[in-house]
């Protein structure tokens, strides 16, 4: 994807060099900062399409950074470093609007990899036609726009992909694994808790009083309801 602007953002210096270098002869557009607050100015002056982000910066931390930029509506996908495997702060990562994460010391092809396929997500070509509906939602793939009851829901990238694909197969039940093959294009090393998270983002933002939208069907995936 030329000229794709990717904000790099580390404090380690070598760190912050070594994926300088690695991002621009892969052919990207690269911007970096050293520190939170550096990070909030870069992000708003050079506005980026993918940003990889550390979480343990001196100043504000990179989930602040990444719930600051969210506010402020800048909506490109991020990628979260981490030294912390820990699942709950990988999913704290997420939850504050978070598309990945690469716990250090990382590859860096499969950094770069996942960066490609943050690209495509953000970039996805929007389908002509008709919206989709199911139940009290709807959605516009031409727009990139969703409706609950009406009222129009905030969706990040990725909320957004789940909830087309899912909108597409309704009425049928989807794995784990066909959406994570679909919606991310990636393996996660076989971690299929992603999509049990960004589903219960999904029934956050989308489910009414009247039931709940995306069922779980015990041992086979998720069905997206025709009706609610």
């Amino acid at each position: 994807m030329p000229d794709a602007r990717v904000l790099v953002v580390d404090d380690e210096e070598n760190i912050l060099a070594m994926l300088t270098t690695t991002l621009r002869f892969a052919g990207f557009v690269v911007a970096s900062a050293a520190t939170g607050s550096e990070a909030l100015e870069r992000a708003r002056e050079f506005r980026p399409e993918v940003i990889v982000l550390d979480v343990m910066l001196p100043d504000v931390d990179g989930f602040e950074v990444c719930r600051r930029l969210r506010r402020d509506g800048l909506d490109a996908p991020v990628l979260f470093l981490t030294a912390r495997d820990a699942r709950e702060d990988k999913v704290a990562g997420l939850t504050l609007g978070g598309d990945d994460y690469v716990t250090k010391p990382f590859d860096l092809d499969e950094l770069v990899a996942r960066i490609r396929v943050l690209l495509k997500r953000g970039r996805s070509v929007r389908q002509a036609g008709e919206r989709l509906r199911a139940g009290r939602v709807e959605l516009d793939p031409d727009t990139h726009e969703v409706w609950s009851g009406g009222e129009l829901v905030d969706l990040s990238a990725t909320e957004f992909q789940l909830l087309h694909y899912l909108m597409l197969n309704a009425g049928r039940v989807l794995s784990k694994a066909q959406i994570l093959d679909h919606v991310w294009k990636f393996d996660f090393q076989g971690d299929s808790g992603i999509v049990e998270t960004y589903v219960y983002y999904l029934r956050r933002k989308l489910d009414g009083p009247d039931g709940q939208l995306i069922r779980t069907v015990r041992g086979a995936g998720y069905l997206l309801r025709t009706a609610t």
